[in-house]
C-alpha cells in the first residue's frame, strides 16, 4: 500500500506538471513598464582563446565595467528593468567546454546582480554576426541543423538555470531578433522553430515568464503573422522592435548596409531645420554618394534616398511611419486577445556616433525621437526598452569612457512617476 500511495502521488506530480505546461495562467507573471538594455560588448580575444577565464569572465562582459552603484543609478532614473543581451556564442564554442558551468552561474550571477540594484531583468539570448573573433552567430544558427540544435540545448540550460529565480523579477528572451522570413518568397520558418525553443524553455522552467517575438528583425509586421494561440501558454510577453524611420535612427552606421552609411546630418524631426539648410544637407548626402560610393551603385542609392525622404517629408508623412509598427501591433493583439501589458517595444533608439566616424547626432534629436517612441509606447499600453545603456547608441556612456551627452536620460528622468 505504501508502495501504491507513493505511485499515485508520483502520477499525480506528474500531472500537475504536465498541467502547467499545458494549460494557460491567464497572464504574464512578470511585469515591466520602462527598461534599458544593457551593452553587448565583444572586445574579447580571438576564439581560440576563449578557453581561459580571464579572457571570458565575468560574464557578461559589462560585469567588467559596471557595478552595483550604476545600476541603482538606473533605478534612481526611472528605469525598472533591465533587458540583459546575452552573446550565445561562447556558449556554442568548443573552446569554453571546462568553463561552460562557470558562463550559466555568471549569468544568473549577472541576473541577481541587476534585481539586488532595485531592477527587474529581462534575460536575452542575443545572436549577432559571426566574423572577426567567432565562428558561430546568427546565420550559423538558422542555416545549420545541427547549430540549431545546440542552440536548443543552450536555451534549455539557460532556462534550467533561472528557473529557480523569483518569475516576478527575472524573465528569459528565447532569440533576439532572428534572421529569418525575411523575403519575399513565403517562407515561415520563424513559427516552428520558435515553438521547439518555447517547449524546450517552457519544460525546464514552468514559472518564468519567456519572451517571444516574430521573425525578420523581431518588426511589428513580422509579429503580426504570428498566431500566438499556436503556443497553449499565456506566461509570455511578446516583443517587437522598432527604430522607424530608419534614414533617421541610423545616420552613418557602416554595419547597417550599403546605404545607410552615407547619410548623416539629417534632424528629427525634419522639420527641426529651416528647408533650405535640409536641402543643403540632403545635397551633401548626396555629393558623398557620387563621391565615395560604387559607381554602379551610385543611381540606386540616390534614387533611394529620394525614395525614403518622400515618405516622411511632411509632419504627417513622419507621424504615418512612427505610428505604424505600432498600429500593427495593437490591431495584431486585439484581433488575438492578447493583453497590453504582455507587449514590449523591446528596442528604439537613435544612433549617437558611429565608432571611428566624427559626426555625432546632436543631443536634442536624440532626446526628441526617443521621447516621442516612449509616448506612442506608453499610449498603447506596451512596456519599452530603449537601446542603449553606451556604445554607437549609448544613452549613459558613449565610447572610451566618455559619457553620452545628458538629454535623453533627462527625458526618462522627466517622465510621470
Amino acid at each position: 500500500m505504501a508502495l501504491l500511495g507513493t505511485m499515485i502521488k508520483t502520477l499525480l506530480a506528474a500531472l500537475c506538471a504536465l498541467a502547467v505546461l499545458a494549460s494557460p495562467t491567464g497572464a504574464a507573471t512578470f511585469s515591466m513598464k520602462r527598461g534599458l538594455n544593457l551593452d553587448q560588448w565583444v572586445t574579447w580575444p580571438t576564439e581560440d582563446k576563449w578557453g581561459g577565464r580571464q579572457a571570458i569572465l565575468p560574464y557578461p562582459e559589462w560585469r567588467k565595467f559596471l557595478k552595483e552603484d550604476d545600476l541603482k543609478a538606473l533605478k534612481d532614473a526611472g528605469f525598472d528593468f533591465l533587458r540583459m543581451p546575452i552573446d550565445p556564442a561562447p556558449f556554442l564554442s568548443d573552446q569554453t567546454t571546462a568553463l561552460r558551468d562557470d558562463l550559466y552561474a555568471s549569468v544568473l550571477d549577472s541576473a541577481r546582480m541587476i534585481n539586488r540594484a532595485g531592477l527587474k531583468v529581462v534575460v536575452d539570448l542575443h545572436l549577432i554576426p559571426a566574423g572577426g573573433n567567432r565562428k558561430v552567430g546568427m546565420s550559423e544558427v538558422m542555416r545549420d541543423p545541427a547549430i540549431f540544435d545546440a542552440y536548443t540545448v543552450l536555451v534549455r540550460k539557460m532556462a534550467t538555470t533561472l528557473a529557480k529565480e523569483d518569475p516576478d523579477q527575472v524573465a528569459l528572451e528565447l532569440m533576439n531578433e532572428p534572421i529569418v522570413d525575411c523575403g519575399e518568397n513565403g517562407t515561415s520558418l520563424w513559427p516552428e522553430r520558435q515553438k521547439r525553443l518555447f517547449a524546450t524553455a517552457r519544460a525546464s522552467a514552468t514559472r518564468l515568464t519567456l519572451v517571444l517575438t516574430g521573425g525578420c528583425y523581431s518588426n511589428a509586421a513580422s509579429l503580426a503573422k504570428v498566431d500566438p494561440k499556436a503556443i497553449a501558454d499565456d506566461n509570455i510577453i511578446w516583443a517587437f522592435h522598432s527604430y522607424d524611420p530608419f534614414l533617421l535612427t541610423h545616420q552613418g552606421a557602416t554595419w547597417a548596409g550599403d546605404f545607410i552609411q552615407y547619410v548623416t546630418g539629417l534632424p528629427y524631426p525634419l522639420t527641426a531645420v529651416p528647408k533650405a539648410q535640409l536641402d543643403m544637407t540632403l545635397d551633401t548626402i548626396r555629393d558623398r554618394i557620387r563621391a565615395e560610393a560604387p559607381w554602379a551603385r551610385q543611381s540606386g542609392l540616390l534614387a533611394y534616398l529620394d525614395e525614403q525622404m518622400a515618405t516622411m517629408d511632411s509632419p504627417e508623412k513622419l507621424l504615418g511611419v512612427m505610428d505604424q509598427p505600432f498600429t500593427t501591433v495593437d490591431a495584431w493583439a486585439k484581433a488575438n486577445d492578447v493583453k497590453p501589458q504582455d507587449i514590449t517595444l523591446g528596442e528604439f533608439g537613435m544612433i549617437r556616433q558611429e565608432y571611428g566616424n566624427g559626426f555625432v547626432m546632436p543631443a536634442a534629436y536624440r532626446a526628441a525621437y526617443v521621447r516621442d517612441m516612449i509616448a506612442r509606447a506608453e499610449a498603447h499600453g506596451f512596456s519599452w526598452s530603449v537601446w542603449s545603456y553606451g556604445g554607437a547608441f549609448g544613452i549613459v556612456d558613449a565610447f572610451d569612457g566618455e559619457k553620452a551627452e545628458p538629454d535623453v536620460m533627462d527625458v526618462i528622468r522627466q517622465l510621470p512617476r
